[in-house]
């Protein structure tokens, strides 16, 4: 089944987190694709693309009344949103080790998985569906593993961060990087281990902190997703009504 391996090999891929998380996590899925349909394409937005943030990518998910689409990095939407489920533009390691030769090139990060009524493929960056996935398609991924150098650790209920290497005895408030005082803490998988993004709860409300305990997202919202959007795309999916999510950057700016 498609979406059992893409999702599959995608977690593999990522790096494994040792501490296991008390809050449970939303996640979206990916299901298998049979049909082609013409998209609503701005072709002349595709050419000038804005940069705003030279950091984020130059096509952005957004959801409009319940369908999913791509914005430029101004909030206009570039791809129209007719989709139910749409990642970045990046890399399938399924059709880049596909045994299909031809399949392959649909693997590289010029393209992004889309789904429509539970059938997925992936489109171009003018929005043109050009592959449709299918099982015989996807090949394994090879496992690029990086070690984490910091875990989430609790202590009389409050969560904190150690690092591995340093970290030995509890009793000793200095071993830790950041002492426990948070009601929940999540470690972001993105490229850079030695600086990850942190995903951190306090007085009932979310926010994002680095490991020198320097809060990068201020504390005001219902929830952050904890998701692949910061490895992908530099970004973070949250919301503060709990029903309608939104993306933003690091310095909290909203697409």
């Amino acid at each position: 089944m498609i979406l059992r391996k893409l999702t599959l090999s995608f977690l593999i891929l990522c790096s494994v987190f040792a501490f296991s998380q008390s809050k449970s996590l939303k996640k979206s899925n990916l299901i298998k694709s049979k049909n082609t349909v013409k998209s609503n394409i701005d072709k002349n937005a595709i050419t000038t693309l804005p940069v705003v943030n030279e950091e984020l990518p130059l096509l952005i998910p957004q959801k409009k009344n319940g369908k999913s689409g791509f914005v430029n990095q101004k909030g206009k939407f570039v791809i129209q949103p007719e989709y139910d489920l749409v990642m970045f533009f990046g890399e399938d390691c399924n059709l880049l080790n596909s045994p299909n030769e031809k399949i392959r090139k649909f693997g590289t990060s010029d393209f992004a998985t889309v789904e429509k009524n539970k059938i997925a493929f992936r489109i171009n960056k003018s929005g043109k569906k050009v592959y449709q996935y299918k099982d015989a398609d996807l090949g394994k991924c090879i496992l690029e593993l990086k070690k984490a150098l910091f875990h989430a650790y609790i202590l009389k209920g409050k969560y904190g961060i150690i690092e591995d290497s340093k970290f030995k005895n509890p009793s000793d408030q200095s071993q830790f990087t950041i002492y426990p005082k948070y009601q929940y803490l999540y470690i972001l998988e993105g490229d850079d281990v030695s600086n990850p993004m942190i995903v951190a709860a306090y007085n009932d409300k979310f926010g994002v902190i680095d490991v020198n305990n320097k809060i990068i997202i201020p504390f005001e919202y219902a929830d952050i997703k904890r998701n692949y959007s910061w490895k992908l795309g530099k970004m973070f999916e949250v919301t503060k009504d709990d029903k309608n999510y939104y993306y933003i950057d690091s310095y909290n700016q909203s697409y």
